[in-house]
């Protein structure tokens, strides 16, 4: 895809200012021109479409790259490895799961981004020793606040980490330098619809995956709804007082008390219950 495609590309001797207007001539898609855009590359192979859809993200990952100033690498090369992420991006998405390709890129661009900064760590020339990666990599959960470390914290995360307590506050300070606004600069003149603040996201799960695990949770509540309703009314009772109430469920002797029979009766009817139930459930997915 990427050979076949006309794309504006960064060099070591462009100026990013330039760089910046040029990326901001492309307009923002709306949700259903991006839809269409998605439907004829996925249907199609339509290069047009797919270069329409890479050209008006361009603005986010550089966006997403300035969060990264303070590992000290190019910015031209972060972009560019951005840029790389927002076309795998694109060639993997599917218009057909109802989230918007600023959501879905987000992933893929900050993933070819940090295996970039990994990859290059050592053109900061600070990481070079094993002490000094791993005084890059455990810095952040040594810290006991999110503030500038104290004396007392330097010396201490030095001796754990076998490194110098110069080297703890160069690179909390090329740490530091991470931290991005979430609300878009007034005096910047980047565009407010990619400033953090628009496109913050959970991101415990990859996109996809974030999906079909909300699939999932709707099959299993509607599965859930159809197993209870093919229980009868004691067993239903049961199960929804001691599995489903908000605060606390019911024990086996309240239960017990309620329906006048021993403890051990209303055990054995909601393990009945309960096998019932597991497969209904199996059986609707």
């Amino acid at each position: 895809m990427t050979n076949a495609l006309t794309l504006p590309v960064l060099t070591a001797t462009d100026s990013l200012e330039h760089y910046s207007r040029a990326i901001k001539a492309y307009p923002i898609l709306t949700a259903e021109e991006e839809y269409s855009l998605a439907v004829k590359f996925k249907q199609d192979n339509d290069l047009e479409a797919a270069r329409q859809l890479i050209v008006s993200h361009l603005r986010l990952v550089a966006s997403i790259a300035r969060g990264y100033n303070g590992y000290g690498l190019p910015q031209s090369d972060l972009i560019q490895e951005g840029n790389i992420g927002l076309m795998k991006a694109v060639k993997r998405f599917d218009p057909e799961r109802g989230v918007r390709l600023v959501s879905f890129a987000m992933h893929w661009i900050k993933a070819e981004m940090h295996e970039y900064i990994v990859r290059n760590w050592r053109l900061v020339k600070i990481a070079t020793t094993k002490a000094q990666r791993k005084l890059f990599f455990n810095l952040r959960s040594m810290k006991t606040s999110l503030n500038s470390l104290q004396p007392g914290e330097v010396a201490h995360i030095a001796r754990e980490l076998n490194v110098k307590p110069e080297e703890v506050l160069e690179m909390e300070s090329r740490l530091n330098g991470h931290e991005i606004s979430l609300e878009a600069n007034i005096d910047d003149d980047s565009d407010e619809h990619y400033s953090p603040i628009a496109y913050l996201q959970d991101e415990s799960l990859e996109p996809l995956e974030a999906i079909q695990a909300k699939q999932t949770e709707v099959a299993e509540t509607t599965g859930l709804a159809h197993a209870l309703e093919n229980l009868d009314d004691r067993s239903r009772r049961v199960v929804e007082a001691r599995w489903l109430q908000d605060k606390g469920g019911k024990t086996l002797h309240e239960l017990a008390d309620e329906f006048g029979v021993s403890a051990e009766r209303i055990r054995q009817i909601e393990q009945k219950a309960m096998q019932k139930m597991k497969v209904l459930m199996l059986a609707s997915r």
